[in-house]
Formats: C-alpha cells, structure tokens, sequence
C-alpha cells in the first residue's frame, strides 16, 4: 500500500481562507491517499470548526483531515506540533499556507517528483493570486519577471520532501524565513518545480508590500547569520544590470512601482515585527 502524502497547514484566523485552500486539496487528482493535519495557533475565529466540517468529506474518500489547537501563537511552533503529530507516519510530507489554492495534479506531481532514495525537495509553478490593489498588481507582475522567481523552485507558501530529504535537520528552528531554510538545506540539484501550480496570493498595498519585504530582507540576514553554511546551496540567477534596463523598457510602469517599494525597503528600518504575507 502507498505510504500517505502528509500535508501540514499551519493556520492563525484563517477563517476567510481555510475552506477554499482545503476544498482544493479534497479535489486532487492521483495524489493517492491523502493525510492533513491543520494546526489552528491561537485562533479566535472559526478556523477549526471549518476544518471539522470538511473531516467527513475528506474520510469518505479514503483521506484523513485533523486539527491541533494550540493555545500560544507562532507558525514554527505549530508546524512542529503538526510535525510531531505526525511521527511514524512515512511517506512524502509538505507544507502549505493556509491562503494557497493548489491546482488539481499538484500533488500526483509532487508525490512523483520525491519518489527517490536520496534526498530530494520539491514545489509547484509558483503563481501570484489576482491581486485587489493597483500597486500590488503591477509590484507582482514585475517580481515574477525576476530571474529568481522565473528560475524556479521558489517554494514561497509551499514546499514538500521525502523522508531523506526531512532526516536533514530536526525540528524547525525559530527563525524569521522558514521556506528559505528549507529551500537552501538542499544543493539545487536537489531541488524540483512541476508543472502545476499553486496560487499565492501577496501583501496588498504599497506600506504592507514594504513591510514584508524588510522582514523578508531580516529573514536573509538572519540566516547568514545563523547558517552561513547553507548559503552555499542558494544557487539564485542573479538580476543583473541589463536584466534591470531591460525590465525598465519592456515594462516601465510594473519597474517603477517595484523599484519604489524597493528603496522604501532600503530606508532605515524600524524593528522587524511579524506580518503576514497578505
């Protein structure tokens, strides 16, 4: 029999978005039998119950969907807990926001992809959900041009490993950039995009975008600091400057707005506080 895909969300009053991310994990197709653990953190809304109204559905086809409560809030804590929950359990294991919408062969393609001895990470095609706000449309539409996110493998909201590639490192560390820490515990010869995609959706507005983006800059720091080791594996297509006039010609308006935000971010900072992504 087929070890489980397990799948950890860690979830904090995701109410708005809970149902649509777990309604799109019910739909997969070929993903062979399917085990989620939501672990809703200090939630004051109805994110658990949402989960428990779909733990039948899940059942009848032959998938299992639990839910941990945790009291104290924290993403790391409670993808640890949810990780616990699920000792002993084999099989491939990945981790997802509780914002992203899969698509339906996402996770047959992942299960393919870490299907291997050795240690392997994988995610999907990255795409940026449709966004409400001007700035972030065009901020958006300018990132995804960039060498890095077009170079793949970016694993932003979601990431996935087989056994061998978890047995990397144990619990996960309380650091700003979980996904980077992941990412960069494996050489890119290691790493794998499929196809199909995920749609994650990104800060709306120019002061939320800023924000984000220098917690995402302390997040680096952070990990140079602490794991200067793992910045050998980054492996990240370089923006250089005639990839800078070229995305400043083809797409004056989108460069404007990124650049912008980009030396709003380069300006003294305040202390990095937590914000999410959205």
């Amino acid at each position: 029999m087929t070890d489980p895909f397990s799948i950890v969300i860690a979830a904090n009053n995701e109410e708005a978005f809970i149902g649509p991310c777990l309604d799109a994990i019910l739909a997969q197709r070929g993903a062979g039998l399917l085990r989620i653990v939501v672990a809703a953190n200090a939630c004051t809304d109805r994110t658990a119950a949402l989960v428990r109204e779909r733990q039948a559905a899940f059942a009848a086809l032959g998938h299992r969907l639990d839910v941990i409560e945790i009291a104290e809030p924290g993403k790391l804590n409670a993808m640890n807990r949810a990780d616990h929950a699920l000792d002993g359990v084999a099989g491939p294991r990945a981790w997802l926001d509780a914002d992203v919408i899969c698509d339906p062969d996402l996770f047959e393609q992942l299960r393919t992809a870490l299907a291997t001895d050795g240690p392997r990470y994988a995610t999907g095609r990255l795409v940026v959900a449709p966004a409400r706000s001007w700035t972030t449309r065009r901020y958006a539409s300018l990132w995804q041009r960039l060498p890095f996110v077009k170079g793949g493998a970016v694993g932003a909201g979601l990431f996935a490993m087989n056994a061998a590639g978890r047995a990397r490192f144990g619990a996960f560390p309380a650091i700003i950039s979980d996904d980077t820490f992941v990412r960069l515990n494996f050489a890119p010869d290691e790493r794998v995009q499929v196809p199909a995609g995920y749609h994650w959706p990104m800060v709306e507005g120019f002061s939320r975008l800023v924000r984000v983006r220098r917690r995402q800059d302390a997040g680096v720091a952070e990990l140079a600091r602490l794991y200067p080791e793992l910045l050998e594996n980054e492996g990240k297509a370089r923006l250089t400057r005639p990839d800078l006039v070229h995305l400043a010609l083809r797409h004056p308006v989108d460069f404007s707005v990124y650049m912008a935000v980009h030396l709003a971010v380069r300006r003294r900072a305040p202390a990095i506080e937590w914000s999410r992504g959205r």
